[in-house]
């Protein structure tokens, strides 16, 4: 059995999902204030995801509306290899378009306050971004 870590990086949160057991599903565990300091942020992560012991790291890479590259690729993709080189999972980049679009709109759609919609919406574009990788396996 293995587990997948699902993970959406941005400058002032970081969404986090997780796999079930049998790749079916994805819950999601928190959104994480970033510190600044990307090793300490990566330290985070890894140790709030050995309990699960991911095989994968499933980071949502932002690409722009006609596919090239956004301005933030370059930093996700520095964090990504720190990732793997730090924790020895693998680490798989998927496209995240429209994942936080989508996630604010299904917490508008649940009546979820503005408020408590910017505490969540990280986690959730995490959960579709991580649900998009199973539902393509």
């Amino acid at each position: 059995m293995t587990r997948y870590i699902g993970l959406d990086i941005g400058t002032k949160r970081i969404g986090i999902a997780v796999s079930d057991a049998l790749n079916m599903t994805a819950q999601g565990i928190e959104s994480y204030n970033v510190t600044g300091d990307d090793e300490a942020d990566i330290d985070y992560i890894i140790s709030l995801s050995k309990k699960f012991q991911p095989v994968s790291y499933v980071v949502g890479l932002p690409r722009n509306m006609n596919g090239t590259y956004g301005p933030m690729c370059d930093k996700i993709k520095a964090i990504g290899q720190r990732l793997k080189e730090k924790s020895g999972c693998n680490v798989i980049f998927w496209d995240e378009r429209l994942t936080t679009v989508s996630a604010e709109r299904m917490l508008v759609g649940a009546d979820v306050s503005r408020k408590k919609r910017r505490k969540v919406v990280d986690k959730i574009a995490a959960v579709i971004i991580l649900q998009s990788y199973i539902d393509g396996l």
